[in-house]
């Protein structure tokens, strides 16, 4: 049996009703998995594709795109199914035309958002570890904000980055970093909002209601401000985004120093996925943060 045979006999399956798909069309742009739209003339769904030994990643985004879908703020693609054949794994989605955001969508997702942020639980973290990009992401709950970063997001990032060559200075300054986390919340005591955890440009379009809708979720409850500042990362969100955001939730002060606290996280996640310019522009953002709480 060929692999798109069992996505087909395992579509069937969570769905109740035959798919013998006529074409399979693969996608381009992913820098993680394989993706593939699979349809029968009636009905089509959006594949990701990996090593069998990713079947947990999968799972977990699907999980994430439930407890997104859960609070009923953001439109997310449905999982509809995921499981393994012929040495790959495989997640089955809901597929969706989506066209690059309008600054009307924009303006809705910046409402939405604040609205899914709202969603809280009493602790940071998340009931399962999931993945950022291809790196795992420990998501044990904790009850101290600064505690969950150091340990389960800055720290568990360097760690890697020293397995990956990153130089020696840039980890004592990220050593530094960690030392002084509680400078950066003298006046900011954030909530477990629930994140989507990975919110660049490029994880979110409009649909074809006009609608946003945001995917490759990773999930996690912690401060609010992680994921705006997600959003500034590379190349920004337009401006109608960020001003129905703060209309309808304001930003605590400090948000512009905390961001780069923030990013430090991804970029460095970056540097181990992909090595080159990313270590320096983590240790620049690391000299940053330092000069501003004066180590």
């Amino acid at each position: 049996m060929s692999l798109i045979d069992a996505i087909a006999q395992a579509v069937e399956a969570a769905t109740g009703a035959p798919f013998a798909p006529r074409a399979a069309r693969t996608l381009g742009g992913g820098c993680i998995n394989r993706t593939q739209v699979l349809e029968d003339g009636r009905r089509r769904f959006f594949v990701k594709i990996h090593d069998a030994e990713r079947l947990p990643m999968f799972e977990a985004e699907a999980a994430g795109l439930a407890e997104l879908a859960r609070t009923g703020a953001v439109r997310v693609p449905k999982p509809v199914t995921s499981g393994t054949a012929e040495g790959h794994a495989f997640l089955v989605l809901e597929c969706l035309d989506l066209s690059s955001g309008s600054a009307r969508a924009a303006r809705l997702l910046g409402e939405a958002l604040a609205r899914q942020h709202r969603d809280t639980r009493p602790a940071f973290g998340w009931d399962r570890d999931n993945t950022i990009g291809a790196t795992p992401q420990p998501n044990a709950w904790m009850t101290d904000w600064v505690d969950f970063w150091r340990e389960q997001r800055l720290g568990h990032q360097l760690a890697l980055a020293k397995e990956n060559g990153l130089p020696a200075r840039a980890l004592e300054k990220g050593e530094r970093v960690m030392d002084h986390l509680p400078a950066f919340f003298t006046d900011h005591r954030p909530m477990p909002s629930l994140l989507h955890g990975d919110l660049w440009g490029g994880n979110w379009g409009e649909d074809e209601r006009g609608h946003p809708v945001i995917f490759d979720p990773a999930v996690y409850y912690g401060d609010r401000e992680a994921d705006l500042a997600m959003t500034e990362l590379f190349g920004g969100f337009p401006a109608d985004f960020y001003a129905a955001y703060r209309a309808a939730w304001a930003l605590d002060p400090g948000y512009a120093v905390r961001k780069v606290l923030y990013n430090l996280y991804h970029v460095l996640n970056h540097f181990n996925l992909f090595g080159g310019g990313y270590g320096p522009q983590a240790e620049r953002m690391m000299e940053r943060l330092l000069a501003e709480c004066g180590a």
